[in-house]
């Protein structure tokens, strides 16, 4: 069929309509970016022939070389057939106002964490002047740890991840943001062998069970298992941060960490902390804010 379109289909509303059908067809997850088919194809095929990806209209008329059509086609192909994510084809991923490189080396950045920076902990953290040091537990691909220099104009930042594959991806966007001198790549598992206090810390760490492990879409199977799942509840992670997170914390320093669909469980687990869950584009249920007071039990 592919070959058969790349000799038969000539304008970008061509490639535009064969790629919606075959995502369709082929039954496709889209959680990485966008959330449907269209969007999805609209994307590949701009970015793969170099036009602004805002701005499809004006050109689905446009005729294609038959080289250009191959490379479109071989994208749409690789996404119907193999199900890779579409940041994996396109080594580029959005948050917000900021796209990083990526590769399957890290998950694909989607924490919900960067919309509570600066704004949205206000109450806790009154000036962003205030946050001196702060650390990006499981950092990835260095998604937020870039995002919160530019939150934080007087912080330097540690971000560390277990994943040495992780951390080469994340040295990459740290340089193309130009941010050497102020993140520190830190190869350890969450807290050991750090010997700094922070007055912020966040953190989205591995938090799938096991049952939600074993149904995920073949999507999420061509990103790192190590940065998906964590143990039988999700929890094994974020219940290492919670234990130590207050050592590394200034007084009034805050804790930031992303839990999934974990909510209940969490609560069950601790109740006598004050989880404040931050309200999201997501919901109020995934993102939790505790200080290092409250974490000692002084408030």
């Amino acid at each position: 069929m592919f070959n058969q379109a790349a000799q038969e289909l000539t304008t970008v509303r061509d490639l535009l309509r064969f790629a919606v059908s075959r995502f369709n067809d082929a039954g496709l997850f889209f959680g990485h970016g966008s959330d449907n088919a269209h969007d999805e194809a609209a994307y590949l095929i701009l970015h793969t022939l170099n036009l602004p990806l805002d701005t499809l209209e004006p050109y689905l008329d446009a005729k294609l070389l038959q080289s250009e059509k191959e490379e479109v086609l071989s994208i749409i192909e690789r996404r119907a057939v193999e199900h890779i994510p579409a940041a994996y084809l396109t080594h580029q991923a959005w948050q917000g106002e900021f796209d990083f490189y990526v590769d399957e080396r890290v998950i694909v950045p989607r924490s919900f964490i960067y919309e509570l920076l600066g704004d949205g902990i206000r109450p806790w953290i009154e000036h962003d002047e205030l946050v001196h040091r702060a650390l990006d537990l499981c950092t990835g691909s260095g998604c937020l740890a870039i995002q919160m220099v530019h939150h934080y104009p007087d912080a330097q930042i540690d971000a560390v991840d277990l994943s040495l594959d992780a951390l080469e991806v994340a040295a990459i966007n740290i340089e193309d943001y130009g941010l050497e001198d102020r993140i520190s790549l830190v190869h350890t598992d969450l807290f050991e062998g750090l010997d700094e206090t922070y007055d912020l810390i966040v953190s989205n760490p591995p938090y799938v069970d096991a049952e939600s492990v074993e149904a995920l879409p073949d999507e999420y199977l061509h990103e790192p298992e190590l940065a998906l799942g964590s143990g039988e509840d999700g929890l094994d992670a974020t219940r290492q941060i919670i234990l130590q997170a207050a050592k590394y914390l200034n007084p009034k320093g805050v804790l930031l960490v992303e839990i999934g669909h974990n909510r209940e469980v969490l609560e069950a687990a601790y109740p006598e902390l004050p989880f404040t869950w931050l309200e999201t584009s997501g919901g109020d249920g995934f993102v939790f804010l505790l200080t290092r007071e409250q974490l000692l039990g002084e408030e």
